[in-house]
């Protein structure tokens, strides 16, 4: 097989893994908070493990540190958003409103990056508002508070996603991702005693949910992220980001044939899923000439990967 055939197959094993972390929240019982936290922690100490993750830690800068740890508090608050919004509608629910991250990107990115604004993202950000409506049309209504804290977590992701980009230059992606999803948890556990359930972070999980986090916290974001950087070896810019886009697809898929969520949902969601994903796959098609290189940084941190 060839070696550029092997590695997009190895993207898509791992978006596939990627789009299970909305079914795994789905059926893990803990609360958002403690899922986070667990998964972060789960995530942050293994990374811990490693001689090279200590070694990049020792040579960063502390004002370098710090930047990255503002930034992990954007991925806590992302995760967090994600996953109660999943809680308070549906897994389908949660992957498309993910997939509303490159609208906001189109404002948000400019914006940090200090560059004219692009009358194609623009257009793409635009072009999403109507997919939008339909979703929330075609959902049940106690399912809409769940859209709306679904569409706060696209915007946290277009935040941390942009400022990781700009900074992307500057720490080893190992390194980067302990830090920021290591002070991601610290940041949930110091939140958590002003919130009305004052131990939801510290929840314990039960067999079943600890089974799950451990499949979550390796297989769908150790695993894929290691697969990736040797992936990224291979494959262009733009050929990873098509690919990626496909999250939310398997993402619905998944959810629909493990958890029956299209009983739930009814035609116009379906619709509005198709005008949300047709903008998102027209984002790397507009800017296929100008395509930056990947950033593994931004692929360890996110459930919607192709922000980069």
């Amino acid at each position: 097989m060839q070696p550029v055939t092997q590695a997009r197959l190895q993207i898509h094993f791992c978006v596939l893994l990627w789009g299970f972390t909305a079914i795994l929240g789905k059926l893990i019982t803990l609360p958002a908070m403690a899922l986070v936290c667990w998964r972060m922690l789960l995530v942050s100490g293994s990374l811990l493990l490693m001689p090279r993750v200590w070694r990049g830690l020792r040579v960063m800068p502390m004002k370098l540190r710090l930047a990255y740890a503002g930034i992990g508090v954007l991925v806590a608050l992302h995760w967090l958003t994600f996953y109660a919004a999943i809680k308070l509608a549906n897994a389908s629910v949660g992957a498309t409103c993910i997939a509303l991250g490159p609208a906001f990107l189109a404002f948000i990115e400019p914006w940090v990056a200090k560059r004219r604004f692009d009358a194609r993202e623009l257009l793409i950000a635009v072009a999403v508002v109507p997919g939008v409506a339909m979703v929330a049309g075609g959902v049940p209504g106690h399912m809409r508070v769940g859209i709306a804290v679904g569409v706060l977590s696209a915007l946290f992701v277009a935040l941390f996603s942009s400022l990781n980009k700009r900074m992307v230059e500057h720490g080893e992606p190992l390194t980067v991702t302990c830090l920021e999803l290591g002070t991601g948890a610290l940041f949930l556990a110091l939140l958590t005693p002003l919130l009305p359930h004052a131990t939801a972070a510290f929840q314990l999980p039960n067999l079943h949910d600890a089974v799950l986090l451990l499949i979550l916290s390796f297989g769908c974001t150790l695993l894929p992220f290691s697969l990736v950087l040797v992936a990224l070896r291979h494959v262009s810019a733009f050929a990873m980001q098509m690919i990626t886009n496909l999250e939310p697809v398997y993402a619905i898929v998944l959810a629909m044939l493990l958890l029956g969520e299209q009983r739930q949902l009814d035609g116009w969601f379906y619709a509005g899923v198709t005008v949300i994903l047709a903008a998102v796959f027209a984002h790397p098609l507009l800017h296929r000439q100008d395509q930056a290189p990947v950033q593994a940084e931004l692929l360890g941190t996110a459930e919607s990967h192709n922000l980069d």
